[in-house]
């Protein structure tokens, strides 16, 4: 909505994705980012409710930015990024539950996106009734099981506070996103439920039929929340960045939530290694296994001793159809750029875990334990565009829209 950042910086420039990549790119530079890696996010409300033509216009235009120049084809501008200066190494779009069909999860992966962010708001029907939101909690299980098989990271945007739900109820629904086998996000935004004087709610709110929460009972909410949080979930995001003035009452108006909240809790984001890297560190290889929409879920992940410290972690699926799939890899710390020509694994650097073989190794262990303890003869990745060269590296194939090994 108006006032956000992004949208802000979209609508100066007309919303042309071409420049909006371009200009993004040259302002990150100019403060020093490196910017060969590039994870691209598209928002703006349900992307699959806009006209397919437009759809692949856009991402199309977002990849020749990346790649310097104005390809013939989609496919052309794909072929083109693998070897760019700027390589789009993860994509990911916004879209509601009841969007995502088989047909759908094809036409995502031809656009080369590798995680969906899902407005799922409530996992509890008389709630998002109540909230028009015009979609069940079948329609957000369904989605998810369809996405998790298609290898594709889950992001479960969540909404507390919503109109006729409570604090309790709300920290019980969080609970059960890490307990009930059929939702298990892999990634969380914690959205407290904004009091817009331009929507409905606004109404019932004058005339008292909705209270927001008081903003020492959200803090407290949230933190609640965070203690729920189990190792291989990472909270992107806490609250939206939706100007005060937008907001008529109400702890929305908090601009400094998660500062506020305070405190480490064991998600990723909490534990990212960051600048606190030291080389000398001795790292351990964790293992979780664990049940989701019908598969067997395998976190892998390099850390230090408590736990503390992440520095690389992997997750793969094995699908109720015994069949094998990455579905990110990630090693975390200072960002380091692309070592060009260099085998994998890249130059060593003492500020950062990065390109020092982190990743590899857990390739490897995902495709031992899917060879030895699962029977699998192939391993897929949902890997993003710019990144195929690094997997071609490690004997992986293009086959359609994913790389793929045979593991013999």
């Amino acid at each position: 909505m108006s006032g956000e950042p992004a949208v802000e910086r979209a609508k100066r420039l007309k919303y042309d994705p071409y420049l909006q990549v371009k200009k993004r790119i040259e302002m990150l530079e100019s403060e020093g980012h490196p910017t060969d890696k590039i994870e691209l996010r598209v928002v703006g409300g349900t992307w699959s409710f806009y006209p397919q033509k437009y759809q692949a216009w856009f991402v199309k235009r977002c990849f020749d930015a990346c790649n310097n120049g104005h390809a013939m084809s989609f496919k052309t501008s794909h072929v083109q990024n693998e070897k760019a200066r700027y390589r789009i190494v993860g994509l990911s779009v916004e879209t509601r539950p009841d969007f995502i069909t088989p047909s759908e999860i094809k036409r995502l992966r031809k656009l080369g996106v590798t995680m969906v962010e899902l407005g799922v708001q409530s996992i509890y029907d008389d709630i998002l009734k109540k909230n028009l939101r015009g979609h069940g909690v079948k329609e957000t299980i369904s989605a998810t099981k369809l996405l998790k098989d298609a290898g594709f990271k889950v992001l479960y945007q969540m909404m507390p506070n919503l109109y006729g739900s409570s604090s309790a109820r709300d920290l019980k629904m969080f609970k059960t996103l890490f307990t009930d086998s059929r939702f298990q996000p892999d990634l969380l935004k914690i959205y407290p439920c904004a009091l817009l004087k331009s929507a409905p709610l606004f109404h019932v709110w004058r005339k008292g039929g909705y209270r927001p929460y008081a903003e020492k009972q959200l803090i407290s909410l949230v933190r609640a929340i965070k203690k729920t949080v189990p190792y291989y979930v990472r909270i992107q995001r806490i609250a939206r960045d939706i100007p005060s003035k937008s907001i008529a009452a109400g702890p929305a108006k908090i601009s400094n939530l998660r500062q506020l909240v305070g405190g480490h809790c064991k998600c990723i984001r909490c534990r990212e290694v960051k600048g606190n890297y030291d080389p000398k560190e001795k790292l351990y290889l964790f293992r979780q296994n664990y049940q989701a929409s019908s598969g067997q879920e395998i976190f892998l992940s390099f850390e230090n001793k408590n736990r503390s410290k992440l520095y690389s972690l992997l997750r793969f699926r094995i699908t109720s159809q015994n069949t094998a799939i990455i579905r990110e890899i990630h090693t975390y710390g200072q960002l380091q750029p692309i070592a060009q020509d260099q085998d994998v694994g890249g130059f060593a650097s003492n500020i950062s875990p990065q390109h020092k073989g982190l990743g590899k190794k857990l390739i490897a262990e995902a495709e031992k334990i899917s060879r030895r303890e699962f029977k699998v003869k192939k391993i897929a990745v949902i890997s993003g565009v710019g990144a195929r060269r690094y997997y071609r590296k490690l004997e992986y194939k293009l086959e359609k829209t994913y790389m793929v090994k045979n593991l013999g």
